[in-house]
């Protein structure tokens, strides 16, 4: 790769280098020298002129230092390349012609740390792998045909996907590529699209579909390795060797794409220093006092959004019999492990309930108060009350729940003490993230919305949300819609749903959840902004269904206040009450229905 010689890069490091460069004991340009101590002036009073004063010397010229040399290996990413442009700036230095003749080289794996420069390993989202072997990574660059086939739908290799800048670290992580290897080298900004446009479905006649494929269609597909600040939520970070960059608590050190960049030779300890102060002023790299990084686990906020969660029949009665926290044994790590935990409460708390009858076919439900204690062993942060069962047992039930909440310190939103309670916003903060909640109800039934002077679910006034969206979105990083809509058990959603669902996206969210679905519902993203359907159940007791039983939680990683990765977890509902994570059989069976419903 030939190094662009930046003009920015022409100044140099003379600041530090100035003192030395001084001759000692030579007098600025201008100065007056003061007398010597053997000629001192003659009293006044004898009128005597003074001696005349002698001429000082002239300092001679100060000499301009030489250039600092600095050489950028070719495996050295552009991001840290750039950084380093503007740590230097205002320096006296130059490009050097070679390595063997620069005063300072910038190399990978290399000299004293001056970066370590993340890369994640990515497939189209309606990809069914969960993740990959370094070993199979390995085995694609060496050329190995049907290397990595698991990312495709066939046997054969999917194609890489990847930037001139990623490849050019690669080949000094793993050699020259093997000639067999299937690589497509583009623009960064086209990796997402040309990626998800070679795993499309082939239509009706053999086209190609504009659609992504879900992973049946005997394509080859395609993957991509992208530095970790530049994920997208189009794409699905696979996990590598068990490992995912989204988690926070990832071993850094043992991650085959944690790529540590090094500096050697007589201004790296300046360089290191500069960087750092540089990378402080960016929003996707920093790591003052450390190495600079562009993956910063107290960056990452986690956003789990969940289902349905009504504790009656079926469930109350376990939670009775077995404990109050069994319904959370499986799914309880990962909603407490999030920064901000959503839950949907349809159902309110009333302190007359009557025991739980799993027997019962009435539809008028309430809940014991002591089962809060579930909600706040899951590590709820946010209760969204859009439910049409928040009033079955009345006004009472639900005001006392809501006192509950707020003496929980717990808010909520879409649901409230009256109808301007119900549709106000709730804003969120979280490790300097900001997120906007707004949700409603257009199916009712009608006493279960709020009035002017009654409690109740917030109805779906879709002008007045619209514009609360516009104004969430110049508030908040992360503004969210959720609705409690008609309930379709089928994995597609109606078009009249994606209409109103897109409508959310268009008035300003950029992720959209259907709060009502009691069997998942399939993804779509449009404008950018992420749509899921409907997750379907997360705490209700229904099992008379395949689908009923079928379960999604979305985790949505935030990085720097930008969406930028959304995980599935997928459960089964066992004994009307405890989700447990699905076999890998039950995992792609609903995955492909999922992906299949969504035109992917």
């Amino acid at each position: 790769m030939t190094i662009r010689r930046n003009g920015a890069l022409t100044r140099g490091l003379a600041c530090w280098l100035l003192a030395a460069a001084l001759l000692t004991g030579c007098l600025p340009p201008g100065a007056t020298p003061r007398l010597s101590a053997s000629h001192p002036v003659p009293p006044t009073a004898t009128h005597t002129p003074a001696p005349p004063t002698a001429t000082a010397t002239p300092a001679p010229p100060t000499a301009t230092p030489s250039p600092l040399r600095i050489w950028f290996d070719s495996d050295v990413p552009a991001a840290v390349r750039s950084l380093a442009t503007v740590a230097l700036a205002g320096q006296n230095l130059a490009l050097a012609r070679s390595a063997a003749g620069a005063d300072l080289r910038v190399s990978l794996n290399a000299g004293s740390p001056l970066a370590r420069w993340v890369y994640v390993i990515v497939a189209p989202f309606p990809t069914l792998a969960d993740g990959v072997r370094w070993s199979e990574v390995q085995d694609f660059w060496a050329g190995r045909s049907g290397a990595l086939s698991e990312i495709s739908a066939s046997h054969e290799s999917p194609t890489l996907f990847v930037s001139a800048d990623t490849l050019s670290v690669l080949q000094g992580l793993l050699g020259v590529p093997g000639a067999q290897a299937p690589i497509c080298v583009t623009a960064s900004a086209a990796l997402v699209d040309q990626a998800w446009a070679a795993s499309a479905r082939p239509a009706a006649g053999g086209a190609a579909s504009a659609r992504p494929a879900s992973g049946g269609t005997g394509r080859p597909g395609a993957w991509a390795i992208v530095p970790f600040d530049e994920l997208d939520p189009r794409w699905k970070a696979l996990r590598l060797d068990g490992a995912s960059v989204l988690d926070k608590g990832m071993d850094v050190g043992r991650y085959p794409l944690a790529l540590s960049i090094g500096a050697q030779g007589r201004a790296a300890p300046v360089l290191s220093t500069a960087l750092v102060k540089a990378a402080s002023a960016r929003p996707a790299a920093g790591g003052a006092g450390k190495v600079v990084t562009n993956r910063e686990p107290e960056r990452m906020t986690v956003l789990v959004m969940t289902g349905v969660t009504a504790l009656v029949r079926g469930i109350a009665d376990r939670m009775e019999r077995l404990g109050i926290f069994y319904p959370a044994e499986y799914v309880g790590a990962l909603l407490r492990d999030a920064d901000v935990t959503h839950i949907s409460n349809e159902v309110s708390f009333a302190p007359d309930c009557p025991p739980p009858d799993p027997r019962s076919q009435s539809l008028a439900f309430c809940s014991n108060p002591k089962y809060m204690q579930l909600l706040k062993a899951v590590g709820t942060d946010v209760i969204e009350l859009t439910g049409n069962h928040v009033k079955d047992y009345g006004s009472q039930p639900m005001l006392y729940t809501l006192d509950t909440y707020d003496r929980e310190g717990i808010p909520y939103f879409g649901g409230g003490r009256n109808l301007e309670d119900a549709r106000k916003p709730l804003i969120v903060s979280k490790n300097g993230v900001k997120f906007g909640f707004i949700g409603c109800n257009p199916v009712g039934p009608e006493n279960a919305w709020a009035t002017a002077d009654r409690p109740g679910a917030a109805p779906c006034d879709y002008e007045y949300v619209h514009s609360q969206l516009g104004l969430l979105k110049a508030q908040v990083d992360v503004p969210i819609a959720t609705l409690q809509y008609w309930e379709f058990y089928q994995y597609a959603p109606t078009p009249q749903q994606r209409a109103d669902f897109r409508g959310m996206v268009d008035a300003g969210a950029v992720i959209v959840s259907g709060s009502q679905a009691h069997h998942p519902q399939g993804f779509e993203f449009y404008q950018g902004a992420f749509i899921h359907y409907g997750p379907g159940n997360l705490f209700f007791d229904q099992m008379w269904s395949l689908g009923t039983r079928q379960e999604v939680v979305d985790r949505h990683v935030i990085y720097d206040g930008r969406h930028v990765s959304t995980e599935l977890y997928t459960y089964l509902l066992e004994d009307s009450a405890q989700p447990r994570p699905m076999t890998a059989q039950e995992r792609t069976a609903l995955l492909t229905a999922l992906f299949k419903a969504s035109d992917w």
